[in-house]
């Protein structure tokens, strides 16, 4: 196999790669005249849908991990795994998704190589001599760039939404299995229990639409009215920090700086101010529709199609549009 080039890692969950780690084939895609050819890394336990779907995203090899051992988000298995895979690649960047487990591994992973460590990056590109990145700071307020010389290789964990995940080719990546030596101090952390969300639910961070309630609804009463309107749509329901902290609805759905990251086709949100803290999760919506009583708030200005008027009027005629769409359908 040829050294150096892009180590992208993909993580799976039940066998099936996570739409977070198939973006970062997007991003090695944008990179590879930079870094030269790229190598898929999925890891975890029957993993042949996840194989199988990674090959015809673009990268030219890809090294299986599929061991029961890898088939929960352990920091330490997982870093023996993409190091191991270091050793065959030797890279010069090294793509890990920017979830909780991605960014514990990149960063045990860059201590323990000594090599530079860019975290949460929404943008990458390569000189001869240096990596340079752009990342939020300032809970999304500003980008700044950072840089990496090329003296080493680089970490980076790329940011949910930073990219999207490749159209399928007909040309397929050649497949390789890769023998992991885990040690005993690999497995002292163990997962006991693993809490699933209800069926039925549409996944906040990949649904094509999602719904969104703000303070502005003026109590949790009427978010039974949003999801309804989000299960009519075939999307998922959110909310800001602001309704999260006031309790009247769970962290889970919570979108923004502290939450969720999501790139629906279509944003709609409901009494929604358009905080700072809310938009850095929201702003790579491709069309967004707010509906508002102010039409001085943030958000209107960022949308695409802005409704001046009380929730209570429109919400309620939409649900019955929609239902009686459905009906003429049926």
């Amino acid at each position: 196999m040829q050294s150096g080039g892009i180590l992208a890692v993909v993580e799976t969950v039940d066998g099936v790669a996570r739409p977070l780690a198939l973006e970062l084939l997007g991003a090695a895609a944008t990179l590879q005249e930079a870094f030269g050819p790229v190598t898929a890394l999925v890891a975890g336990h029957s993993v042949a849908p996840a194989v199988e779907h990674v090959s015809v995203l673009g990268p030219q090899w890809v090294l299986v991990v599929d061991d029961p051992q890898c088939g929960h988000p352990v920091t330490a298995l997982m870093t023996r795994v993409v190091a191991t895979a270091w050793d065959v690649v030797q890279p010069a960047l090294v793509l890990l998704p920017g979830t909780t487990l991605g960014r514990d591994v990149a960063a045990l992973l860059a201590a323990q190589r000594r090599v530079p460590h860019l975290a949460d990056v929404v943008h990458l590109d390569g000189t001869p001599d240096e990596v340079v990145a752009r990342r939020p700071v300032y809970q999304g307020k500003l980008l700044t760039t950072v840089r990496a010389p090329r003296t080493h290789p680089v970490v980076a964990t790329v940011r949910a939404g930073a990219y999207r995940v490749p159209e399928s080719r007909d040309q397929r990546a050649r497949i390789e299995d890769l023998a992991v030596p885990f040690a005993p101090a690999d497995q002292r952390a163990r997962v006991t229990r693993m809490v699933e969300k209800p069926r039925g639910q549409v996944d906040l961070e990949n649904a094509p639409v999602v719904v969104v309630g703000g303070r502005g609804l003026g109590g949790p009463e009427g978010f039974a009215q949003l999801a309804e309107l989000a299960e009519l749509l075939g999307g998922a329901l959110g909310c800001t920090r602001a309704v999260s902290d006031l309790g009247w609805r769970p962290h889970a759905e919570q979108i923004g700086q502290t939450g969720k990251q999501v790139r629906p086709r279509l944003y709609l949100g409901v009494g929604v101010s358009g905080a700072v803290q809310h938009t850095v999760g929201m702003q790579g919506s491709e069309t967004i529709v707010v509906i508002n009583r102010d039409p001085n708030a943030p958000l209107v200005n960022m949308a695409d199609f802005a409704l001046i008027a009380d929730w209570k009027e429109i919400v309620p005629r939409l649900i019955a549009r929609l239902r009686e769409r459905r009906g003429e359908e049926a």
